[in-house]
Formats: structure tokens, C-alpha cells, sequence
């Protein structure tokens, strides 16, 4: 039924975007994107598409702007129109029946239930000359609507409406027979437990002994620059880990991983990922490689570091987790900083003699999708220059009110401690973090590690 349909989806969010468009096209459909509703207009218009799958909030031109646009033409009416939101409420679902949509489905949403609800709506077409008939004012919340849909319309967008319902319903219901059978089991658990607990407290020191030889044991001692880093996990057990290490005479690497999630699985996925980057020559090391036929070295560009870490850790293979990173080979001789940023925070460059710098990076996180380019980007830097690669528990970082650090106070620590020693304003920075957090602590992993260039 997929065959050469033409599917145009409207996502601000990149990632969901192309998630959603391999989930399509692994069903047979065809799929163009767009990042917003006006530029979804304007290719609806260019070229007709089957249907539309549209993101409610987004910039420029929203959602209910742009199916209402769509409804508004003679020409596009007829075109299935399904919205896609995390918005849920009942003024919510007037407000899409005002504007004309089809089909609502909520997020997060399963992708066989979407699938299903696109082949309704492409075996119910609305004709030309489905009438609206009459237009109903509808009150709701203190705001007026008018629902003006045919009846075809509302009849789809009521059905998808009720089946949300019911299915977050069932959710429920699941939820609630899962409870009861865990309420069940809790005596005896609790009683297993105080036995596990001891081999357990054994069991993460043992792990966290392993983990933290993924930190620096020294910092490279080299005339050319100086180095510093912290790194506070939140739990025993820890998804983030860094590190830097020479890789020959002129060039030293530094890299900051920040795997999902808590626990051991995220530890056990961290330790693997750090012994693959190593510095030493073997053949599981993705950082150094030999020259075939000869004792050559070969630095693997941080591109080529992080498109063969994304095939070899599948998100789909490792339990759903993943992981970001920042990896960079720091040129001594040329002074530059050549690195990837796989959803990771941006980096900080601390010019000697101007303000910080944030360098974002828009590459997907490591293990969502396959065969993935990620784009090498270079700093350049001069003498008394700083760089700055953090993990995102630095920025995100909560007061008991729920307010975040934030990028602003981040760099108004750094620029403070410009003229301090690089392990005074690296310390500074995960002291201000402590202090943001006093109450409850960090809930996050947080590792900063820093370089400056020699004054």
C-alpha cells in the first residue's frame, strides 16, 4: 500500500525528523522533509504530497498554521493532514479540529500505531467537494473556536482522538496490574535483598575501581600548553568518563563521553567504549592505526573516530542507550584544535585577549543512526588561549527551584578566572556547579576538562 507514496513530514527537531523518516521509509514510503510549516508550505505547493505529517510547534510557522494554510487552499485541502504534539489537553484537540486537521497523535507515540493511522486516513480520502456544512462555535477554556471541518474530518480526527485515549488508557491499565504484581513480590524481595545488598556494595566498588581507570592518570607534560580536568559522577556507578593522552611527540587527544542513563548498564558501555580509545596500536584501538606494509603511525582523523564508534554502537544493540561526545587531536606544532561533537554541549574557546566563544555542533549523538557523516570542525589557537569540553551536567545543572546553571553563569566563571591558573578556574567552575546544586547535589555526571595554550 506504501508504494510510491509521497509522505512530507514538518519537524524543527533534525533528530525526529530523520528518525521518523527512516521508520517510513523502512515501511516503503517516500519522504521529504521539512523544518518548518513555511517551508512545508511552500514544498506542498511545488509538489503535491500524499499526505502530511506535521509538528505542531514550531518556528516561523506553526503546526495549526500550517495545516490551516493547507486546508485554506482549494487545491491542498484534500491532502491528509496528521499532527503530531506532545500537547494533549481538549483545547488542544478543538484547536486542530479548527484548523482542519485529520488525524492528532500524541508524543511520544509508537511508530506501528502511526503507521496505522496513516494507512486509515489514506484508505478514507477526503473528495473536493467534501462540504464543511455548518460551522459550530465551540467555548472551551475562555477561548472560542470554530469548528468548521468536513464531516469526514471530524470523524478521523475524533477516531485518532479516542484511540489515543484508549491507548494511553491500556497503558494504564498495564502499569497498574505490574504494580500489583510487584506489590506482591516485595516481601519476599526485600528479604532477598539484605543478602544482595553486601555482594552488591562489593560488586560497584569493584566496578567503580574499573571505571575510573578511564580518567587521566597525568596530564601530558609538554612546554607547549598545560591541562587540567574534573570529573564529579553523581552515582557510584557513572555514564560519563574523559580523558587526553599524547598521541606521538605533536599531537595529544582529549575527549569527553557522556553515556544515557545511570547505573550499570551505562557504566558497562562506558568501560567498552573507553578501551577503544586508546592511544595504544592495536587492532580494537579507533585513535591510532598502522600504516599496512610498514612501522608508520596513523592518526585517525576525529570524523573517522566517531562514523566507526556510531557503526559499532548500535543504539538498537546496546539497549536503547547511547552516548555523546566531543573528541579532538590538539596540533601542538599548528596550534589548532581539530575535533567532532556528536550532540554533545558546545565547546568553550577563552581567546587570551577577548570573550569566550561557544562553538556549537549539530551532529546526532553517537548509536541513533547508521552511517552518519559527522563534520570536523577546527579551532584555531594563539598563545594563553583556553579550551573548554564539559559534559552536559555543567549546564543543566539544577537549583532546588529547578533552574538550570545555564551556559551565561558557565562562561561568566570562566571569563572571572581567565587570570587564574587553568586548575584554579577549572576548579572554580566545578565549585560554582556544587555550590548551584547546594541542596540536593548534582543529579548528573559532571566532567570538565580544559587546555591552555602556553602564555
Amino acid at each position: 500500500m506504501a508504494d510510491k507514496i509521497d509522505v512530507l513530514i514538518a519537524e524543527d527537531s533534525r533528530i525526529q525528523a530523520k528518525m521518523l523518516k527512516k521508520k517510513l521509509e523502512q515501511a516503503g514510503y517516500s519522504v521529504r522533509l521539512a523544518v518548518d510549516g513555511k517551508i512545508a508550505l511552500e514544498m506542498t505547493r511545488q509538489q503535491r504530497p500524499t499526505l502530511i505529517i506535521s509538528d505542531i510547534e514550531m518556528p516561523e510557522m506553526s503546526g495549526y498554521e500550517f495545516c490551516e494554510a493547507v486546508k485554506s487552499d482549494p487545491e491542498l485541502k484534500t491532502i491528509p493532514l496528521m499532527l503530531l504534539s506532545t500537547l494533549s489537553e481538549p483545547e488542544d484537540i478543538i484547536r486542530g479540529l479548527h484548523v482542519g486537521a485529520d488525524n492528532y497523535v500524541t508524543k511520544p507515540y509508537d511508530t506501528d500505531y502511526l503507521l496505522s493511522r496513516m494507512e486509515d486516513l489514506l484508505s478514507t480520502p477526503l473528495g473536493r467537494d467534501d462540504d464543511p456544512g455548518q460551522v459550530l462555535d465551540v467555548k472551551l477554556a475562555g477561548k472560542s473556536y470554530q469548528v468548521k471541518a468536513g464531516t469526514q474530518q471530524v470523524l478521523n480526527l475524533l477516531v485518532s482522538t479516542f484511540e489515543n485515549a484508549v491507548a494511553k488508557n491500556n497503558e494504564l491499565i498495564r502499569s497498574n496490574e505490574e504494580l500489583s504484581l510487584a506489590r506482591d513480590q516485595l516481601t519476599k524481595w526485600n528479604e532477598e535483598l539484605e543478602t544482595l545488598n553486601a555482594r552488591m556494595s562489593r560488586d560497584l566498588d569493584a566496578a567503580a575501581k574499573i571505571q575510573q581507570s578511564l580518567l587521566p592518570t597525568t596530564t601530558p607534560d609538554v612546554p607547549e600548553a598545560t591541562f587540567a580536568w574534573k570529573y564529579l559522577p553523581c552515582d557510584e556507578l557513572a555514564g560519563d568518563f574523559l580523558n587526553l593522552f599524547p598521541l606521538d611527540d605533536r599531537h595529544i587527544a582529549a575527549f569527553v563521553v557522556d553515556v544515557s542513563g545511570h547505573g550499570v548498564a551505562s557504566s558497562l558501555l562506558s568501560v567498552t567504549i573507553g578501551r577503544v580509545l586508546t592511544p595504544q596500536v592495536s587492532s580494537s584501538s579507533l585513535l591510532v592505526r598502522q600504516v599496512d606494509g610498514s612501522s608508520e603511525i596513523r592518526i585517525v582523523p576525529p570524523a573517522e573516530v566517531a562514523y566507526e564508534l556510531n557503526n559499532r554502537f548500535p543504539m538498537e544493540a546496546q539497549g536503547e542507550l547511547y552516548f555523546t561526545m566531543v573528541y579532538g587531536v590538539l596540533d601542538l606544532e599548528k596550534m589548532e584544535f581539530r575535533y567532532v561533537s556528536a550532540g554533545h554541549p558546545a565547546v568553550v574557546h577563552q581567546p587570551i585577549d577577548g570573550e569566550p566563544q561557544l562553538i556549537e555542533a549539530a551532529d546526532m549523538a553517537i548509536g541513533w543512526v547508521e552511517d552518519v557523516e559527522f563534520e570536523e570542525r577546527i579551532v584555531k589557537l594563539n598563545a594563553g588561549d583556553r579550551l573548554f569540553l564539559y559534559s552536559d551536567g555543567v549546564p543543566e545543572a539544577m537549583d532546588e527551584e529547578l533552574n538550570e546553571f545555564g551556559d551565561q553563569r558557565m562562561i561568566d566563571v570562566i571569563t572571572a578566572t581567565k587570570s587564574e591558573p587553568l586548575e584554579k578556574g577549572v576548579t572554580s567552575l566545578l565549585e560554582s556547579v556544587q555550590q548551584w546544586c547546594i541542596k540536593n547535589g548534582p543529579k548528573d555526571d559532571v566532567s570538565i576538562l580544559a587546555v591552555q595554550m602556553t602564555p
